[in-house]
């Protein structure tokens, strides 16, 4: 195994050196992770939104069970206790009683969450919150629910305090190098854009996406973090971590990489043991390094160590199929990245292929994350009734604005389309398209545009724009678009 992790870190030096080989659409890479990163960073006020569901709960806590020492009392862990989420990260919460000696078997986890869901579903019926869901036979027995003042999806756990414990490392490891920050958020938002961030699918949850760049950090040379071993030597409690992260303040100030390389250099190494994996390969925070390792299921589709209990994959739920999705997810972006520093790419399709459309900058500021769905595409069941909104404006002689008439469900682009014979002829029409979702035809202004579920003809694969652009098919199953629709597509 050392051998081959050795060819494979060589392997993954002359890719990366293949890739970037323009100083200046790197430079634009570099803006451009920057400008996602802080986009997507939360204002001051979604943290109070946030800090206000907690204590909405710890309310309720009170209401249930008194203001006594037996009062349970809600925290917070993930990603909110991490400060590494995003406005549309669900806000994970743990019921957690005030002797943490006690040890609570799953059926009084289950009943506590019962006394809560039957609060909760009171009120529901008042409007409060929403969609109150258990789930008895999770991993993790969980309430799942949306308050509605706020929009916060909430999972609800009991007695999570590892979680807690790890949420805190974590947070207090992100102060030694901003680029671990920056990366994290970078990939989670990435990982959800691909559909690739989803325990429940059997996908990345994002505990092991951000220990996965917390080992890219290990491993770079030289390391911008340390293992987590030295970190935690002198204990794991938060106090002990905080005085030795603060021992690790610049550690990785030797090392110049910018976001941007180290974004392209992480999905190489990801793509580089793909192979890999299959063969006992296990990614190990704790000892900063590669290691070999077989678990209680022998060998896992992806293994990384958790570093607090490392007889846990933190991987381990990872499907063999979906395992191929998230490779799909990895390849994608790398033919794109290399394609943009090729000058084949323009920046704003680069941007979109990353990350989905950048909701945040729409040129309607009325939308918001309710009319996208996580593939960063439009939803035609959310949001108002589109039928009177004007039109954007092309890049390349679109007409000006004028009222939409078509009805939910639109399509906007303002490229260059290609009509299918199959809906009205074909050939090159500039300008914008406004295609309903019963596949009828964008009007005098557009092109038409497919349902749902139609792929384009085989003949129009690959093809080119008048302009020598070629066209790609969309990777995910539920539309099908070309890389030039950049205002939204059907989903």
């Amino acid at each position: 195994m050392p051998v081959q992790v050795e060819k494979m870190e060589e392997c993954d030096r002359k890719t990366l050196q293949k890739i970037i080989v323009s100083r200046t659409q790197f430079f634009i890479l570099e803006k451009l992770l920057n400008d996602a990163y802080g986009i997507r960073r939360p204002k001051s006020s979604e943290y109070e939104l946030r800090k206000q569901v907690i204590q909405d709960l710890n309310d309720i806590a009170k209401d249930l069970y008194g203001n006594s020492a037996s009062c349970p009392v809600v925290e917070e862990f993930g990603s909110f206790l991490m400060d590494l989420f995003t406005i549309e990260s669900d806000l994970d919460l743990s019921i957690n009683f005030r002797s943490s000696s006690y040890v609570f078997p799953r059926d009084e986890e289950i009943k506590t969450l019962q006394k809560f869901e039957n609060k909760l579903r009171s009120l529901q019926n008042e409007g409060y919150v929403q969609k109150v869901k258990l789930i008895k036979r999770a991993r993790v027995p969980i309430i799942k629910f949306v308050h509605t003042a706020t929009n916060v999806r909430c999972d609800i756990s009991v007695e999570n305090r590892i979680g807690i414990s790890k949420s805190l490392i974590i947070r207090l490891i992100t102060s030694i190098d901003e680029r671990f920050h920056k990366l994290c958020v970078l990939m989670k938002v990435w990982a959800k854009a691909h559909n690739i961030n989803s325990p429940r699918d059997r996908t990345l949850n994002s505990f092991t996406i951000v220990l996965l760049v917390a080992f890219h950090l290990q491993t770079r040379d030289p390391p911008i973090l340390p293992p987590f071993s030295d970190i935690l030597k002198d204990g794991e409690d938060p106090a002990s971590v905080n005085n030795s992260v603060r021992n690790f303040q610049n550690y990785g100030s030797r090392n110049a990489e910018t976001l941007a390389g180290l974004f392209v250099s992480f999905l190489i190494k990801l793509a580089s043991v793909e192979k890999l994996w299959p063969k006992g390969l296990c990614a190990s925070p704790y000892l900063g390094h590669w290691i070999h390792k077989t678990w209680d299921t022998n060998i896992a589709t992806m293994s990384v160590e958790d570093f607090l209990d490392r007889a846990q994959n933190v991987a381990g739920r990872v499907g063999k199929q979906e395992v191929k999705k998230i490779y799909y997810g990895i390849h994608y972006t790398i033919e794109n990245i290399s394609r943009f520093m090729n000058f084949k790419t323009e920046e704003f399709e680069l941007n979109g292929s990353l990350f989905g459309i950048d909701y945040m900058n729409h040129p309607y500021p009325n939308l918001t994350m309710n009319n996208f769905n996580l593939n960063g595409v439009m939803d035609r069941r959310a949001g108002p009734n589109w039928s009177t909104w004007p039109l954007p404006t092309g890049h390349w002689g679109a007409p000006q604005p004028q009222a939409v008439t078509a009805g939910p469900g639109i399509l906007w682009a303002d490229q260059w389309v290609y009509d299918q014979p199959m809906m009205g002829g074909s050939g090159w029409t500039q300008g914008w398209a406004g295609g309903a979702s019963t596949s009828s035809s964008g009007g005098a202004y557009g092109a038409a545009f497919m349902d749902d579920h139609l792929s384009w003809p085989q003949e129009m694969q690959p093809t080119m724009d008048p302009f020598g652009r070629r066209f790609q098919q969309h990777p995910y199953g539920n539309c099908t678009m070309i890389s030039h629709f950049t205002e939204g597509v059907i989903a």
